[in-house]
């Protein structure tokens, strides 16, 4: 396993033992190896939505018309009062 060396500020150490403890981990490299493979699986998983969404976008083909006008009537179309 690789090592990196981390200088913090007392208060930010001081909150790190306090977290790590508080959360159960062993230590507060545990807590801070965890917290950023949560923040990697976060990340991938934003980027995973973000990529479906280009993915249906050009699945949808070209529009006709002016975008301009699309959003236009999608915009009255959320305006009109619901009966």
């Amino acid at each position: 396993m690789a090592q990196l060396n981390v200088s913090l500020p007392a208060d930010l150490h001081d909150y790190l033992d306090t977290r790590a403890s508080a959360e159960g981990y062993v230590d507060p490299s545990d807590f801070l190896r965890d917290l950023v493979q949560r923040d990697r699986q976060n990340y991938e998983a934003g980027v995973g939505r973000v990529q479906a969404l280009i993915d249906e976008g050009i699945a949808s083909g070209v529009v006709d018309g002016e975008p301009e006008d699309h959003v236009r009537a999608i915009m009255a179309e959320i305006a009109e009062p619901r009966g």
